[in-house]
This record gives C-alpha cells, sequence and structure tokens, in this order.
C-alpha cells in the first residue's frame, strides 16, 4: 500500500481556482464517499480550507490512482481538466507525511502559524473515517500528524502573537480589559478591517456589537454578519457614550472622532476605560484624544509593530518547527518500512510454526504416553525456542534504514526459507509440513 496526495494550494493557484476546487462549502463527507465509488485507493481522506484542496490516499497503484483522482476532481466540479492541472501538486511515500505534518504545524498556511489548521485536519480525517473511507494507513498518517501540530505548539512560539491588525486589535483589548465578555463594541465603517475586527471581537465574547456607517445598507449587512445591530451616521456622538471598545476605519479625508466628542461621551460616572483602534489613513480620531485619562487610543502603526513584532518572533520560531517535523518523519518512515517487512515477517513466523508442529507430530509415538502437563510443557518450550530464534532477524528486518536494502534483505529470506510458491506468493505453512515430511522419506 502507497502513499499519495494531490491537491492544489495557495502556492500553486489563484484563490478563484481554488474556489472552483473547494469542497468545504460542500459535504465533505460525501465528496470523500463519491471519491471512493470512482478510485482503486483502498483509503482516501479529502482536506478542503479556503487554502487548500488535498486528496490524500493510500493505494496499490498510486500510478493509476493520479488520473482516477484528476478524472473525479473535474467530473465533481464540473471543471476541463486542463484548467486546473498545470496547478496541480503531488507528493509520494514519505514526502506525503512531510508535507501533512508541516500542513498540520501551521508551516504551510497563508499565514505561518495559524491555529485553526489542525482542527480542519482532524475534521477531514473524522469526516473521512465516519464514511468508513480509511484504514490503516492513513489512520496512522493523520494520527501521527495531529501530534506533531500538538508537539509544535507546545515546545515552540511558532502560533503565539497576533499577525494581522485585527487580531492584534483584539489581543491588545484583551490586555486592557481581561475578559471580553460583557463588552460593548461600537465599530465606526464596514470595511473588510472593520468587518475582520468586529468578527474576532465577537468570536471573543463581546456583548454587544453595534456598526454605524455614511452608508445604512452596508452598516445593516455588517450587522447582520455579526449579529450586531446598526446605528445612523448622525447618532455617532451617542453610541460612543455607550461603547467600551471602539474600531473605526473609514475613508474620511479628516477625523470624524474629535477630542470634544470623546471628553462629552466620557462624562459622568464612568470607571471602565475606553479602548480606540483607530485604523483609518488618514486617521478618523484626533491624535490629542490618547492624552485624556482612562482613554487607550491605538493607531494603524501602533498596530503594525505588534504585527511586526510578533511575525518576527514567528520565524525564529520555525527552524524548531522543522526539526520537530523531520524528527516525527523519520519515526514514521520507520513504521513505514517496518511494514514492508511484515508480510515476510509473518510468513516465515508461519514457517518456523509449520516445522515446529510437524516436528511434534513426528514424535507423537515417543510423547503420547506423557501426562498432559509434561505435553504442555513441551509444547511451551518448542514455542519459546522458535521464538527466541526469530526475534532478532524479525527486528532488525523491519528496522533496516532504506527501502532498497529492505527489498534485498526480503528477497533473500524469502528465497533461503522458501516463503514464496513458483508464482510468487506467499507459500502455505502447510507446504513446509509437506516439505519437512518429504526430506524424512527413504530414497
Amino acid at each position: 500500500m502507497h502513499l499519495f496526495l494531490l491537491g492544489v494550494s495557495h502556492k500553486t493557484a489563484p484563490v478563484d481556482l481554488r474556489e472552483r476546487l473547494d469542497f468545504s462549502s460542500r459535504d465533505v463527507g460525501a465528496a470523500v464517499v463519491a471519491l471512493a465509488a470512482r478510485s482503486s485507493a483502498a483509503e482516501s481522506v479529502v482536506l478542503s480550507t479556503c487554502n487548500r484542496s488535498e486528496i490524500y490516499v493510500a493505494s496499490a497503484a498510486p500510478d493509476t490512482a493520479r488520473e482516477e483522482i484528476i478524472r473525479f476532481l473535474s467530473e465533481y466540479h464540473q471543471l476541463p481538466s486542463d484548467s486546473f492541472t498545470p496547478h496541480l501538486f503531488s507528493f509520494s511515500e514519505a514526502d506525503v507525511a512531510q508535507h501533512l505534518f508541516r500542513v498540520a504545524a501551521g508551516l504551510d498556511s497563508l499565514v505561518v502559524g495559524e491555529p485553526q489548521i489542525l482542527g480542519q485536519v482532524k475534521d477531514a480525517f473524522q469526516a473521512a473515517a465516519e464514511k468508513r473511507c480509511t484504514g490503516p494507513v492513513l489512520r496512522k498518517l493523520f494520527d501521527w500528524s495531529f501530534n506533531v501540530g500538538k508537539r509544535v505548539r507546545s515546545e515552540t512560539a511558532l502560533g503565539e502573537g497576533a499577525v494581522s491588525i485585527s487580531f492584534a486589535a483584539v489581543q491588545l483589548a484583551r490586555k486592557i480589559f481581561g475578559r471580553l465578555q460583557g463588552r460593548r463594541v461600537l465599530v465606526v465603517g464596514a470595511g473588510e478591517i472593520s468587518t475582520l475586527t468586529a468578527q474576532h471581537l465577537r468570536a471573543q465574547g463581546a456583548a454587544e456589537v453595534a456598526i454605524t456607517n455614511r452608508t445604512a445598507a452596508h452598516a445593516q449587512a455588517l450587522a447582520t454578519e455579526v449579529g450586531g445591530h446598526w446605528v445612523p451616521w448622525d447618532g455617532l456622538a451617542n453610541a460612543l457614550a455607550s461603547a467600551d471598545i471602539i474600531v473605526t476605519a473609514t475613508g474620511s479625508q479628516r477625523p470624524i472622532i474629535t477630542r470634544a466628542h470623546v471628553e462629552t461621551a466620557l462624562r459622568g460616572h464612568r470607571r471602565d476605560p475606553l479602548f480606540i483602534f483607530d485604523v483609518a489613513v488618514p486617521r478618523d480620531v484626533e491624535p490629542s484624544v490618547g492624552e485624556i485619562e482612562q482613554v487607550f487610543l491605538y493607531n494603524v502603526d501602533d498596530l503594525q509593530t505588534i504585527v511586526q513584532e510578533n511575525l518576527s518572533k514567528r520565524a525564529s520560531e520555525i527552524a524548531r518547527a522543522e526539526a520537530i517535523v523531520q524528527e516525527e518523519l523519520g519515526r514514521f518512515s520507520a513504521w513505514q518500512r517496518s511494514r514492508g517487512a511484515i508480510q515476510t515477517v509473518v510468513a516465515l513466523r508461519d514457517r518456523f510454526e509449520a516445522v515446529r508442529r510437524s516436528e511434534l507430530q513426528r514424535l507423537e509415538s515417543r510423547i503420547g504416553g506423557l501426562p498432559p502437563e509434561t505435553r504442555a510443557v513441551f509444547d511451551q518450550l518448542t514455542r519459546l525456542i522458535v521464538e527466541k530464534l526469530l526475534l532478532d532477524p524479525t527486528e532488525q528486518l523491519k528496522a533496516l534504514p532504506d527501502e532498497e536494502t529492505q527489498a534485498a534483505y526480503t528477497e533473500a529470506v524469502n528465497r533461503l526459507f522458501r516463503l514464496r510458491d513458483e508464482n510468487g506468493s506467499v507459500a502455505s505453512p502447510d507446504s513446509a509440513e509437506d516439505e519437512t515430511a518429504s526430506r524424512r522419506r527413504p530414497r
């Protein structure tokens, strides 16, 4: 059984093609079942995210599997194969494991170290397992990848620190307030950064998200998307007074939030600080607002500095994460090599067991009158002798350093002990008894 991988990612395909080859917006379980119905692959897993669509298979015929997967992608997504084949990448055997380990560790992500990918890998395997499309090879491969992802998370700082402006704002807010549960957020503007920041704040437990924008329809749409409510543009001054966190990112050419606006909003018995993210260029908030007590004002340059520092920290951790991947890859490759010798090891043990049984049968006339407990000792003793004799040879055979050497040794063992018949198939264990008996017959 051979490992094979075919897919596209942000490194090989533009976003419009990745969208057309996406499985995640549909039933991934149904997709892997459809693949199994059209493929000779014994095992398969479909991993699909916004940045990649990858198909992992364990197959006795990897060359055939490639053509079958391409045909499946074409038919399933109703795309001509020549529209995506130039963007495909493929791996086989140990390279498949190395790629998956790097994916699970966050090393192959668009944003290196992003934490969501490990969960997505687990979900992909679970979807295939529930449809009974996995087996011992892919189960071992994906289980191993989960361990790699966990090791990289726990032993390195690869996933620590915000590396986007929107998430950097959220992390700063958590430093000021601690937990964000119950906090009220005002988002001024409805662009991309405003949307991402509002989504992050909502996900962190913000109780209320209000959206205001010069175009009411845009504010209403974003409010619906994040589960908040919209505020008319002329209600901005009043909305400031009830907010704990303000995110502003408009296209205004002059400040829309002045010091006077904020001082008015802070009047009364307010005790909690006011946190303002001004990620607009030009700035939406007068710089002097940051001089007000209880106000924490950050602009886009402040946040970008944090992002760059975190990116630098992650870069220094990449080498440590890659070392973990290589260490685990070595262990997985050793397991793969041991599987290559399993059939010969089993056949060798069967042959020795057949000879043992044959010799005990030959001695039946001499030991037949012995008490049952004595005969049981004979049986156990001979079985232990066989196990002792085979222990070192089988362990050495499974631990050979490369496939070529292992193949040569395996063939030698097969020939020396006649483990294969004339057709090259594993010989029946009963043939050992027949052969032993024939050697004892007089000629």
